[in-house]
């Protein structure tokens, strides 16, 4: 339903997004992962209507996405933006803020409305509450529930949850993402997290100076990373000289390396282990290079290990 190509957008003189082309069917998730920076919040923006595009088109089926210059009021009632900067009325209650866009024409059906909301991001003890008595992460999830009132097509959202403490997030990502599932709604996440871009996720964008540097569906950016910021965003991994993996230079993640009991080219030297709850990651040296493997065990600095490789 959603097809972006992108060819060029700048602010003033400075060219923030260049040759940025994917589509988006209806109900499936994209996430766009870049470091600070990249252009990601501006493609959200470009996408919702908030700036005129330079060079390029975005349509959502057969009607062309356009900016403030063809809208009066940026944006299009079926596209809605969970921005960073939460739209929320804080001298209003939470059921009130998630009610504002509900056509208020049977009471008893917003108020079923407010409630399945309510639920879907966990704030039905506070449906009395004024927003402005409410936590950073509380209002965050405020701006999400009013967002999905009037049921959008197409949900763009930008760092969603970056104030959400860890313990409730998990659990609200996969209440969210189901529900947009179940209700068949497009959604793009601008996010840094990589950990929720895997597993919510249909398809992945890695933008790197407002560029894709990697696209295409999970499991296939994450075990094909073609250059270490890609590898990057998925923890820790290590650059493996030619000759000594493979016939050319490779990028290995934590798990993909182990202990092997027999003589191998890669012998490293032991410079620290972390413990990570249900292993330890160990941090070593192969001559000059960091190299980074998991293991159930804490290792002795300076002990030596060789190592071999597990192939996906």
């Amino acid at each position: 339903m959603l097809d972006v190509k992108i060819k060029s957008f700048s602010y003033s003189e400075k060219e923030v997004l260049r040759d940025i082309s994917f589509n988006l069917k209806r109900g499936d998730h994209l996430a766009v992962l870049g470091e600070s920076g990249c252009g990601k919040s501006t493609l959200l923006h470009v996408i919702y209507g908030l700036l005129d595009l330079n060079e390029g088109s975005i349509s959502w089926g057969e009607k062309p996405l356009l900016g403030p210059n063809f809208n009066l009021v940026p944006g299009e009632d079926f596209i809605k933006l969970v921005a960073q900067e939460y739209n929320v009325m804080p001298f209003t209650t939470v059921a009130e803020n998630i009610a504002t866009y509900l056509p208020r024409l049977d009471a008893a059906q917003d108020t079923m409305r407010v409630n399945e909301l309510l639920e879907v991001v966990e704030l039905e003890e506070f449906s009395s509450v004024k927003v402005k008595d409410l936590s950073g992460g509380q209002k965050q999830r405020v701006a999400l529930a009013k967002a999905l009132a009037k049921k959008p097509e197409l949900l763009l959202l930008d760092e969603p949850f970056s104030n959400i403490d860890t313990f409730r997030k998990n659990k609200l990502r996969r209440s969210l993402f189901g529900y947009l599932k179940k209700n068949n709604v497009s959604c793009i996440t601008a996010t840094h997290d990589a950990e929720e871009a895997l597993a919510f996720s249909d398809q992945i964008v890695i933008l790197k100076d407002g560029m894709i540097e990697a696209y295409g569906e999970p499991q296939a950016v994450y075990q094909n990373p073609k250059t270490f910021y890609q590898a990057g965003f998925f923890g820790e991994s290590s650059l493996i000289p030619k000759g000594i993996l493979s016939e050319k230079e490779q990028i290995v993640f934590p798990n993909q390396l182990v202990l092997s009991a027999k003589k191998t080219p890669l012998k490293v030297q032991i410079t620290k282990s972390y413990f990570k709850g249900s292993h330890y990651l160990i941090m070593a040296k192969f001559e000059e290079i960091d190299v980074f493997f998991n293991h159930s065990d804490c290792l002795a600095s300076e002990a030596t290990y060789y190592l071999r490789f597990l192939k996906n």
